[in-house]
């Protein structure tokens, strides 16, 4: 990578380290520039910085809104495969289209010998290790591994009461809209003074954060022998 600016250099840089200075004030993350995090901040807080010039639409990044230009009104797909006719919006999508060709699988499980083209499937397999249910049905509570078969039961069980109203900040789905506003003061506003988990040194001034910080704990050792008193993580 070559620069005619220092400052540009000193950037470009920061994507070779794994140092993470600058942490978010309302959840656990960190990123390793400024404006990674001003962007990140802009998801708890609701700002849409990045508008459309041809539609309403408003966006959190300017990534976001570059997609959203080329999938509604340019139609452009910029990344062209050199095998196949194929090509894409974007260059994340054309990795995985040319692994396709290849058979390359990066992503190993370190549990058994399954081996994905991308991380987000390796992270669904792994669920099918730990058991975890992370996706909940906001009608009646029940609980699944994925979120497509969280869906599929929403459709099936609840027909045309399915809650229309969604979290922006996470996957919460409510039935009003009055309801979705105490959501959002209850679990996403800014806390002046930091909730303190008991457990660590961890502190978070936004609830919601706070709560899935300290699902971590409880899945620390979540499963119990029925004969003994052994406990496990997995």
């Amino acid at each position: 990578f070559p620069s005619v600016k220092l400052w540009s250099l000193r950037r470009h840089l920061k994507t070779h380290s794994d140092e993470k200075r600058h942490a978010c004030h309302l959840c656990p993350k960190a990123f390793r520039t400024a404006a990674l995090l001003h962007s990140h901040v802009n998801t708890h807080t609701g700002n849409k910085p990045h508008k459309c010039s041809e539609c309403d639409t408003a966006f959190v990044t300017r990534g976001e809104l570059t997609r959203h230009r080329r999938y509604k009104h340019t139609l452009e797909k910029p990344f062209k495969c050199t095998v196949c006719e194929y090509s894409s919006v974007e260059a994340s999508k054309m990795r995985r289209h040319v692994r396709s060709h290849t058979g390359e699988r990066p992503y190993p499980c370190h549990l058994c010998s399954y081996a994905s083209k991308d991380a987000y499937k390796l992270k669904r397999h792994m669920l099918t290790h730990t058991g975890e249910k992370r996706y909940e049905c906001y009608v009646c509570q029940a609980r699944f591994t994925q979120s497509g078969t969280m869906k599929i039961h929403v459709l099936q069980k609840h027909g045309e009461n399915v809650p229309k109203h969604q979290c922006p900040h996470c996957s919460t789905f409510l039935s009003r809209k009055s309801d979705l506003g105490v959501h959002l003061r209850n679990l996403h506003s800014y806390l002046e003074e930091a909730v303190k988990c008991r457990d660590c040194e961890a502190a978070f001034h936004e609830r919601y954060a706070f709560l899935q910080h300290r699902r971590t704990h409880r899945s620390e050792r979540s499963f119990r022998c029925a004969q003994c008193s052994c406990t496990c993580s997995q």
